[in-house]
């Protein structure tokens, strides 16, 4: 095996047959429907963006496989931080999620995963456990070490062999890659499986990834930043100009505007057989700040906005959408907990367009950079 960027690589990926039947079915769908060449633009990926490691403190490596696409995506804090999250989707696989709610003891955790390979792949934070208790990073009780991983996951299993997933050997391997280097994104780590805009079948969605961004607050010293590997059931828009970067298609080269589907009441939006719990955006946001575990799951909460400003429709029953909000607490700027939630999202917002800009297509699953073209 190889280091690439920050992950680790194994083989070459496999081939996903196109089912050509049910890709021409889906033309019946394009009323309405916008151009795709007209809605993926280059000037997209010369946007300025950042990475969550632009926060102090956070350092973040990839493992990901060669012989299917998935992967895993761990986010290290080096001297722990105070965490929250929300979790919005009807579908979610998650752990230790409980132990951010405030009321509870535990203050800062030592890292978060983020993974594919569906409730299998919860099996990366076992490695990450692992290696922070060789290196005597986690809660203390008496003698011993404990760390806090919490951890959540998507499905992936659809593309390529399904007994192919990360393991606890993945979680670890990603810790042995994270560093605090600009992240890599597109086809990597948690986001090597994602697609999206799938209402309509896989036949009709796109290959999706991961995507990283961050935001400096003015000249106060205060950043926040996100990541985020988007797996979702919706299209993904642009923040900026609200058109289609990456969803349902058409069988001659047009989105199908799942929305606009939806509040048509179309047959094939009536008729679709989105599986629960087959989709799923989940990520974290970051900040140098000084803030309390109430303000992080405050944090969290607004984050969620960056997804309904990309991803339409989201948080839907077959979405297990997740946000974790960390604060590493190295600023000595005083924050207040609105400013930091509402540019969370805005960052939040960039990292999901970044996942689907950067994302690279595979057999059956075309992405941006192939429509921009």
């Amino acid at each position: 095996m190889s280091i690439i960027g920050q992950g680790r690589i194994e083989n070459p990926v496999c081939g996903f047959r196109l089912n050509r039947r049910r890709l021409l079915g889906a033309a019946a769908l394009a009323a309405g429907a916008h151009s795709l060449s007209s809605s993926a633009s280059g000037d997209e990926l010369e946007q300025p963006h950042g990475s969550i490691t632009e926060v102090a403190g956070v350092r973040v490596g990839h493992f990901t496989h060669r012989r299917k696409p998935t992967g895993c995506t761990v986010i290290l804090f080096e001297h722990g931080a105070v965490a929250g999250v929300d979790v919005r989707g009807s579908a979610p696989g998650t752990r230790e999620t409980d132990l951010l709610n405030p009321i509870n003891t535990v203050q800062e955790v030592n890292a978060i995963v983020l993974s594919g390979g569906s409730a299998f792949g919860l099996e990366t934070a076992n490695g990450v456990m692992r290696w922070l208790e060789e290196h005597g990073q986690g809660y203390h009780v008496g003698p011993l070490v404990v760390p806090i991983v919490p951890a959540a996951i998507l499905f992936d299993l659809q593309i390529g062999d399904p007994k192919i997933r990360p393991d606890e050997e993945s979680g670890y391997a990603a810790c042995e890659a994270a560093s605090n280097a600009s992240v890599a994104e597109g086809n990597v780590g948690a986001g090597a499986g994602a697609t999206v805009g799938k209402l309509f079948g896989p036949h009709a969605a796109m290959k999706s990834g991961l995507g990283t961004a961050s935001i400096r607050i003015g000249d106060t010293g205060l950043v926040v930043g996100a990541i985020v590997a988007v797996n979702a059931l919706g299209d993904v828009r642009s923040h900026r100009t609200g058109k289609i970067l990456a969803g349902a298609r058409s069988g001659n080269g047009q989105f199908l505007d799942t929305m606009a589907q939806l509040a048509a009441g179309s047959r094939g939006a009536r008729e679709q057989h989105a599986s629960a719990g087959t989709n799923t955006t989940i990520g974290v946001v970051a900040t140098n700040a000084v803030l309390s575990k109430v303000d992080m799951t405050k944090v969290a909460q607004m984050a969620h906005d960056g997804y309904a400003r990309t991803i339409n429709p989201v948080h839907t029953s077959a979405d297990g959408d997740a946000i974790f909000a960390v604060s590493t607490g190295t600023a000595s700027a005083k924050a207040d907990v609105t400013t930091i939630g509402a540019v969370a999202a805005e960052a939040m917002a960039k990292a999901v367009n970044r996942a689907v800009i950067t994302a690279t297509g595979v057999p059956g699953y075309p992405a941006y950079r192939d429509m921009a073209k």
